[in-house]
């Protein structure tokens, strides 16, 4: 698959590479293939193919942004099972991050079907994410249960304004997408509550920690639609 000559050259890297990743990742055989089947049995894939470069910039935006996103979440959840990993509390952080784990394997399959390079912050996305799941849960449980709480809350608010946007230009043409988002969102809520049920709100200085991560995710949210 062939880069757009005119990327500037740091995003042919990023982009390179994440198709490289790509490779790998289809080229692991028919088992794997087919654990991802339900989102390739269809008669084109869940974007619909564009009508002109507007609805075409629309597409890249939404893919690329919920792509960073469930990279970003997969990344949190990674650091927290670095720290949390042998306690009472890493089921259910296994549980989460294995739901976020599809998600990011279907926003893989869909950028690359309809070739859409990944934001050029992903390198960051990977330290950042990382360093927020440890340092949370460093602090005990509750502060890593908070840190869940705002990074889902976030993302379901994230996808609830995609909802609003597809809904707007035209829900029968992108049924299928909204059928995937909603599901998507209905997964992030679960674990935004399951947060709030493990004491989350019990975490020194809540608020503060709640509102300053999702500070960041909304930078995080405008950084990667744009680049």
């Amino acid at each position: 698959m062939g880069l757009p000559s005119h990327l500037p050259r740091i995003e042919q890297f990023v982009a390179s590479r994440f198709l490289c990743s790509c490779s790998r990742y289809y080229g692991r055989g028919s088992r794997q293939r087919q654990q991802v089947q339900h989102t390739s049995s269809r008669a084109y894939n869940v974007v619909p193919p564009a009508r002109d470069s507007t609805e075409k910039a629309m597409m890249d935006r939404m893919l690329r942004v919920d792509h960073a996103g469930e990279y970003g979440a997969n990344r949190i959840y990674a650091g927290q099972m670095a720290v949390l990993g042998r306690t009472s509390t890493a089921a259910l952080i296994e549980h989460m991050w294995d739901q976020e784990k599809q998600h990011l394997k279907t926003f893989i399959e869909l950028m690359a079907e309809n070739r859409v390079r990944p934001t050029i912050l992903i390198p960051f996305w990977n330290v950042a994410g990382f360093a927020l799941g440890a340092g949370s849960a460093l602090l005990g449980k509750e502060a890593a249960m908070a840190c869940t709480v705002a990074i889902e809350e976030s993302i379901s608010e994230h996808y609830n304004s995609q909802i609003r946007e597809l809904m707007e230009e035209d829900p029968e043409r992108y049924k299928d997408l909204l059928e995937l988002i909603k599901t998507f969102r209905d997964e992030e809520m679960e674990h935004h509550d399951i947060g709030l049920e493990q004491d989350a709100e019990m975490a020194p200085v809540f608020w503060l920690l709640k509102n300053t991560i999702q500070a960041g995710c909304k930078a995080a949210i405008f950084l990667s639609e744009r680049f």
